[in-house]
């Protein structure tokens, strides 16, 4: 008898907590191998690749393409085990790790009481035998494995991720009628089912399918207490978004219960049903002039709607943390970089491999760290402790067609110029193709910014949570410059320091930033440090 496996979304890297479905490699039915690749996913600003650990027939796919679905989301199912006439019944155990803090053995079977089926033939109940999400009459599939997939699920017997518990009755179940991976508190209360039919990913509620698709929109809501009927969704066809429900949680917190406003006001009271006047109001009085909150919302501005999500979204979500959490400030300063040109012609026309100007830039930083440890940190506010870094993992911003993306330089700080300028060009091609993996944009603990291949002299750097510091690098460029006490033009350079001032003062940081501007007026500095 074939096994089911439900294969959930695992850990794509440190701090992810949610992917975008880019395109699905497999359909329900197909036979799959171990390691197989079976979905193309967006995180953290890559896209990946991710295999499934078992063998068998896909039974069920959660998530349509370009949906969002939270790490530890069921992805798929698979009958593992069902074999074909004549041949054994071994079943397939996994192959091991797939990506990041992922194990891809089974899962350990959890039992769950399930409330026994109605059976008296009241609308939207099942009848017996009827598999969860089956319409009674339906024909089953020719091997069984559909049915056996909807039997297991639907009796809990499928894992343990989020479709299964969690403690409080928060089961998710890949039920036709209430679409794939719904929660089971978006479902009616018993017994007003009702005959909803089959609402695909809509939640359905008592009276009638709501228009939420993401399985985060309905988490953020019942984590906050946010009845998603009374909210009017923006998105196409009244589709309730992540900005619904966290305006209707803004709403609340200025005292306007009623959330939103403009679904209030467009819904009009029963019959004999209106408002209650105060004692003394005249009973004409409209429903805005006593309560402020129904007042309409002022119509939205006509444009187009760009979601934030995937790429975007991440980098949102990640600057804005930034600046809510971390008191920055920003030094700069000019230097004088025509030394600094020099020395990398004279390297490269030694012969060998070529040094890049950001490979030479990186060494300077990592000599500058090791002066000034206090800029490669992390604050640890539970703790209330700065924690000082042995290793420097130096990112660097790099533009790409799908959005900005920083890829991480590992122990940069053990790296001489040649290595740092081939891994800074394995990398970039990587971020140029979008074949970036999860380790590669994660673990930083000093940003290198060089804004400067757009054009520009100066910018304020918004810092890289967790990190503490990143360094700016404007474009180089001939100007004015008095050298060795006479006017001339020269090569200068606007270098930029934004750093944590939890973890230093700005003596701290500018000092860091001058010995900056030293190494790349004088190189030669940069001796005493080999």
């Amino acid at each position: 008898m074939a096994q089911v496996l439900e294969f959930r979304l695992p850990d794509l890297g440190e701090g992810l907590t949610e992917a975008l479905i880019v395109r699905w490699l497999v359909e329900v039915g197909e036979v799959v191998a171990v390691d197989q690749l079976v979905v193309e996913v967006e995180t953290a600003k890559a896209m990946v690749d991710v295999p499934c650990p078992y063998g068998g027939v896909v039974t069920a796919r959660f998530g349509e393409e370009g949906a969002e679905l939270p790490v530890g989301a069921p992805l798929l199912t698979v009958a593992v085990g069902a074999s074909a006439p004549g041949e054994g019944d071994e079943v397939d155990e996994g192959s091991g790790n797939v990506l990041v803090g992922y194990g891809t053995g089974a899962p350990p079977a959890r039992r769950r009481r399930v409330r026994p089926s109605d059976t008296t033939g009241a609308p939207g109940s099942r009848a017996p035998g009827t598999p969860t999400g089956a319409r009674p009459g339906a024909p089953a599939d020719a091997g069984g494995v559909v049915a056996a997939a909807n039997g297991a699920r639907g009796l809990g017997l499928a894992g343990d991720g989020p479709a299964a518990s969690s403690g409080d009755g928060d089961h998710a179940v890949p039920d036709g009628r209430y679409g794939a991976g719904t929660d089971v508190r978006d479902r009616p209360a018993d017994g007003d089912h009702g005959n909803h039919g089959d609402h695909g990913g809509v939640a359905v509620y008592g009276d009638g399918p709501v228009p939420v698709i993401s399985p985060l929109v309905r988490r953020l809501a019942r984590e906050n207490g946010v009845d998603l009927r009374e909210l009017e969704g923006s998105g196409p066809d009244g589709l309730i978004l992540r900005a619904d429900v966290e305006y209707a949680l803004r709403a609340a917190a200025t005292g306007q219960l009623r959330m939103p406003p403009a679904a209030e006001s467009l819904r009009a009271p029963a019959v004999g049903h209106g408002p209650v006047a105060p004692m003394g109001a005249p009973q004409s009085q409209p429903a805005t002039a006593l309560d402020p909150a129904a007042a309409p919302r002022p119509a939205a501005p006509h444009g187009t709607r760009i979601p934030l999500r995937g790429i975007r979204g991440i980098v949102a979500d990640k600057l804005s943390r930034s600046r809510r959490e971390i008191p920055d400030a920003t030094c700069w300063v000019d230097a004088d970089a025509t030394e600094l040109m020099h020395a990398r012609a004279a390297m490269n026309s030694a012969g060998g491999p070529k040094i890049s100007l950001l490979a030479l830039l990186a060494r300077i930083c990592t000599a500058a760290l090791a002066r000034h440890p206090e800029l490669n940190s992390t604050v640890d506010m539970e703790a209330r402790e700065v924690v000082q870094l042995d290793q420097v993992h130096l990112g660097f911003a790099a533009q790409t067609e799908r959005g900005l993306v920083v890829p991480v330089v590992r122990d940069a700080h053990a790296r001489d110029a040649e290595s740092l300028s081939a891994e800074f060009a394995r990398l970039t091609e990587a971020a140029r193709t979008g074949t970036l993996t999860p380790r590669d944009l994660t673990g930083g603990t000093f940003t290198l910014n060089n804004y400067g291949v757009f054009g520009v002299d100066g910018s304020t750097p918004i810092i890289n949570h967790p990190e503490a510091a990143m360094l700016g690098v404007g474009r180089i460029a001939p100007k004015p410059w008095v050298h060795q006490g006479e006017l001339a033009v020269r090569q200068v350079v606007q270098l930029s320091l934004t750093f944590d001032h939890r973890v230093c003062d700005g003596g701290t940081a500018g000092g860091f930033l001058r010995y900056v501007a030293d190494c790349v007026e004088q190189p030669a500095v940069l001796l005493r440090t080999l």
